[in-house]
C-alpha cells in the first residue's frame, strides 16, 4: 500500500491512529474500539439490533465494529456517539481498571424494574441504576407462543443463562433440537447462537435471563 500521511493522537497513555487516503474515507484505529463499543452498549442494556436503530448503522457493520473486524469511519464514530448518547472522548477512553470490589451494589424491588417490551417479550430490566455491569440481568415474561412470531433467530454478543422461574417454554437454538424447559430448569449458551423462546404453559413463562 502506498505511503500515507498520519497524525498521532494521544490519550489517557493510548494511541489513536487516524489515516487518510486519497480516495477513501479517514478510518480510526484505535486500541480495542469494538470492545469499547461493545461496553457502551451492554451498559445501556441495547441489542445490538436496538443499537443499529438508534445510530442508523446496519447490525452487521456493528456487529464487526465490535469483533475488531473492520475499523469505523468517521461517519460511523459520529453515529454511535449520536445514538448512543456519548461524546468522542468516552468513546476512546477505556474505563479505569478497578483492583477492588469497588463495592457496588443496585437493589430492584419487586415489580420496580425498567420495563422494555417487545413484540415477543415483556422484559423487565434488574440493576438498571448500575452502569458498565459486567452482566446484564433481566426478568422476562414469554409472550410468543410459536417460533414463527419470530421472523428469524434472535442473536446477540456475549452468553446468557436463562433460568426458568414459572410456567413452561420450548427452547430453540440454531444448532440443537428444541427442547422443553420447565420451571427449575436452565440452561446456558452462546447468544451468537440463533436462539428463541415460546412459552407452551397455560400461563405465559416467567424466566430469568443473565447476559453476560
Amino acid at each position: 500500500m502506498p505511503d500515507q500521511p498520519r497524525f498521532l493522537q494521544r490519550r489517557e497513555h493510548q494511541e489513536i491512529e487516524i489515516s487518510r487516503g486519497d480516495s477513501r474515507e479517514a478510518t480510526v484505529e484505535p486500541l480495542q474500539l469494538g470492545k469499547r463499543v461493545r461496553e457502551i452498549r451492554l451498559s445501556q442494556n441495547l441489542t445490538l439490533e436496538e443499537a443499529s436503530k438508534r445510530t442508523g448503522l446496519a447490525r452487521s457493520t456493528l456487529s464487526k465494529i465490535e469483533n475488531e473486524q473492520i475499523s469505523p469511519t468517521f461517519t460511523a464514530v459520529q453515529k454511535l456517539v449520536q445514538g448512543l448518547g456519548i461524546d468522542i472522548p468516552q468513546l476512546f477512553t477505556q474505563p479505569r481498571q478497578s483492583r477492588s470490589s469497588g463495592g457496588r451494589r443496585d437493589i430492584t424491588r419487586s415489580g420496580e424494574g425498567k420495563p422494555h417490551p417487545t413484540p415477543t417479550y415483556e422484559h423487565e430490566m434488574l440493576a438498571d441504576q448500575l452502569t458498565n455491569k459486567r452482566m446484564i440481568p433481566y426478568r422476562t415474561t414469554v409472550r410468543a407462543r410459536s417460533f414463527d412470531e419470530y421472523g428469524d433467530w434472535v442473536r446477540h454478543n456475549g452468553e446468557e443463562l436463562l433460568y426458568v422461574i414459572s410456567g413452561s417454554i420450548r427452547f430453540y437454538t440454531e444448532f440443537y433440537e428444541p427442547i422443553e424447559l420447565h420451571e427449575g430448569d436452565s440452561a446456558y449458551y452462546d447468544c451468537e447462537m440463533g436462539h428463541a423462546l415460546v412459552s407452551t404453559s397455560e400461563e405465559d413463562a416467567v424466566i430469568l435471563w443473565v447476559t453476560a
